[in-house]
């Protein structure tokens, strides 16, 4: 029998920004010269697809086929075999073979990556035939957002528990109530898997509750390049079991039970994935993941859950001037949603799952102050998704409520029982009417009069401690009120991150310029704790505008995501400033 082993990604093939921007529509032939492999990039508008430049049938190299008149295939030189590069498969003979995508991902620069996830199907390795299940023997239950309780045998698993509080400072709640045991569901499970180090997924608040009952209680995560759990000694939440596994290698829970956590082809840093199998029977959930491991996903999983809404970034909402009108925002938005469910639609139409539930998207800009981002921030309707693809697939949808409880084994025997879906009772609430904004606020408020923000040598000891610099920006940071007018007695400073110096004025050389206004309790909160600014621009609590139009990957990604793991020595600071 196989065994697993970690799966890594090799990176096969450079390009530079200037390449990425000279691609042509349609087949591009590229040679890594230091290895002598070759290589085909199909690009369509926006999307690109990749592939080995090798034949399956005997290892031919691919050349154009001249008479291919929509430029999308390849022709074999060794036996004239035919590949359609827009969809990976061969067109002669027809229906032979897959060619294997290689993993596209861009990088700091808006260069580009070929990578080879090896093994590219890990789920593949010790594989086991499908179980008879007795009907109650697998249960799904939905709490809210992306958080389900797994019920596999006498086993219990939870996903990404958010039950309580705010995700991203203040600007996330959650749009569904959760059902009213759910601290009983969690502290009763027998190991929980959190995603991605989001707050709408790694909930401090939930987990300091369950921490007070249950702090041994084993949580899984992937070993990403940023760890999950990077700020659980400053969050103060007391948990003792976390466990970082390998990507791609099974997990045995008990003889039925195993699980495998996967990686992200576009942000692997972070973003995961996972396979539950129980008796054989898998159930995936994608999460968040752009392009879980690259594209390569298991077919005719038992039940696939992924999220679908969007709305899940500050663009274009916290946006203006220049095209950024309220009618480019609102077409905008309009054109990203519809794309977003079209593409998973496709996705679940090529995977085949038998059932298909839609999670992970169900928050809501809650807060007063937020209004104009409820207003405008439209997201996607689980029901249309799941209408789309039944009308496109055999596939089952099922759209959660909270409490409502998947019965796995009555689905896969008959999905028209009527006891394999059972709702939550009558009456029960499923959408939040309030939320307890007050203790939350109340933490990040507590920021703005910190001793810290007396002295203005903060800024420079801030961003020195970010470690970003050598890049040509200048960006004029303002604080602010609710209504993102200046915050009076608040700070108004420019930084040029060419030199890491901080200007009265801006420089005279040519320099890419953005204005970030913020909230000061988040700003203030973010600096003083080094939190990621995935709280100021992911949570709302930002409104921005840029000159060049020009969106800066090197700058947000390492705000967002390479920051130190440790926070400012702000005691060091006040000491010095006496």
């Amino acid at each position: 029998m196989e065994r697993s082993i970690e799966q890594t990604a090799e990176i096969l093939l450079c390009l530079s920004p200037v390449e990425v921007a000279n691609l042509k529509e349609g087949i591009n032939f590229f040679r890594n010269k230091s290895t002598g492999q070759d290589y085909i990039l199909y690009k369509s508008k926006t999307r690109l697809k990749a592939c080995k430049n090798m034949c399956k049938h005997q290892g031919g190299l691919f050349i154009k086929d001249i008479e291919d008149l929509d430029g999308r295939s390849v022709r074999c030189t060794k036996h004239n075999w035919k590949l359609d590069v827009s969809t990976m498969k061969y067109t002669n003979p027809p229906g032979s073979f897959c060619q294997d995508e290689l993993v596209v991902e861009m990088d700091e620069e808006n260069g580009l990556l070929l990578l080879e996830l090896n093994p590219p199907n890990p789920w593949d390795s010790e594989p086991r035939a499908p179980e008879h299940l007795a009907f109650g023997e697998v249960q799904v239950t939905y709490l809210t957002h992306a958080c389900m309780d797994l019920k596999l045998g006498d086993k219990r698993m939870v996903f990404d528990p958010w039950l309580m509080g705010p995700a991203f400072a203040r600007g996330w709640w959650l749009l569904h109530e959760p059902p009213s045991d759910w601290l009983e569901r969690l502290c009763r499970a027998d190991l929980i898997y959190i995603s991605h180090m989001h707050s709408d997924h790694l909930s401090y608040p939930t987990l300091k509750k369950l921490a007070e009952r249950r702090p041994d209680i084993p949580i899984y995560v992937g070993n990403t390049e940023r760890p999950v759990f990077w700020n659980l000694n400053q969050s103060g939440v007391q948990l003792t079991n976390i466990n970082v596994v390998p990507f791609g290698i099974w997990q045995q829970v008990d003889e039925n039970l195993r699980f495998m956590i996967l990686m992200d082809g576009i942000h692997p840093e972070m973003d995961t994935c996972i396979i539950v199998e129980y008796k054989g029977h898998k159930i995936l959930n994608t999460v968040d993941c752009t392009r879980p491991n690259g594209g390569r996903l298991p077919e005719n999983v038992a039940l696939m859950m992924s999220d679908f809404a969007g709305g899940a970034s500050g663009f274009p909402m916290t946006f203006s001037g220049g095209k950024f009108t309220e009618e480019w925002k609102a077409q905008f938005i309009k054109t990203e949603r519809k794309k977003l469910l079209n593409y998973k639609a496709r996705l679940v139409k090529k995977l085949q799952p038998r059932i298909y539930c839609p999670f992970a998207g169900y928050f809501v800009e809650s807060h007063p102050s937020d209004k104009y981002i409820k207003e405008t921030n439209i997201k996607n309707d689980p029901d249309e998704l799941n209408n789309l693809i039944r009308k496109n697939s055999d596939v089952v949808t099922w759209t959660p409520r909270p409490g409502a409880t998947l019965d796995l084994s009555r689905m896969l025997k008959d999905p028209t029982d009527s006891k394999g879906i059972i709702e939550p009772p009558e009456g029960t609430k499923i959408y939040k009417d309030s939320w307890d904004f007050g203790p939350y606020l109340e933490i990040l408020n507590a920021a703005v009069g910190d001793a810290i923000f007396l002295h203005s040598s903060w800024i420079k000891e801030y961003f020195t401690w970010a470690g970003f610099k050598d890049y040509n920006l200048v960006v004029r940071m303002i604080e602010t009120d609710e209504d993102f007018s200046p915050f009076p007695g608040g700070y108004d400073y420019l930084v040029d991150f060419l030199d890491l110096s901080f200007p009265k004025e801006r420089p005279s050389r040519e320099h890419a310029y953005e204005e970030i206004r913020s909230r000061v309790d988040v700003i203030r909160h973010v600096v003083k704790n080094g939190l990621l600014w995935d709280d100021l621009y992911i949570g709302f609590q930002t409104r921005l505008q840029r000159d060049p139009d020009i969106y800066h990957h090197l700058f947000w990604n390492h705000f967002q995501i390479k920051l130190p793991l440790t926070p400012p020595n702000w005691r060091s600071f006040l000491m010095h400033c006496g």
